[in-house]
């Protein structure tokens, strides 16, 4: 049974930073991505980073060398570095996974995810 579970969320100000991470259990798939997605009130969830299982990235434009997606294989634990935060970065953020995939690439596209965390609040005001 595959579980994901993120915490590091919180309030900040605007320009400033957090790291969220996301622990792994029982997921065991190679040939794989993980993301990061988010979802704010009255929005549809989108996709803020992923990175696959030979490390490559791929972010969303709003975040691009703002946020930093990492993993530690040796701690199933997949880390999102977000740093000069704004307060259009507000949102529950989500970790997800998928399973094997035929093309190994750093999606997000939200339909190749299956495993899904309960998320966590992210809140940057102004």
């Amino acid at each position: 049974q595959v579980q994901l579970v993120e915490s590091g969320g919180g309030s900040v100000q605007a320009g400033g930073s957090l790291r969220l991470s996301c622990v792994a259990s029982g997921y065991r798939y190679s040939r794989s991505s993980m993301g990061w997605f988010r979802q704010a009130p009255g929005k549809e969830r989108e996709g803020v980073a992923a990175i696959d299982s030979d490390g490559r990235t791929r972010y969303a434009d709003s975040v691009k060398g703002r946020f930093t997606i990492s993993k530690d294989n040796a701690k199933n634990t997949l880390y999102l570095q977000m740093n000069s935060m704004k307060p259009e970065d507000t949102a529950m953020y989500y970790c997800a996974a998928t399973r094997a995939l035929l093309v190994i690439t750093p999606t997000l596209n939200l339909g190749a995810y299956v495993y899904w965390g309960q998320g966590t609040q992210v809140t940057a005001s102004s």
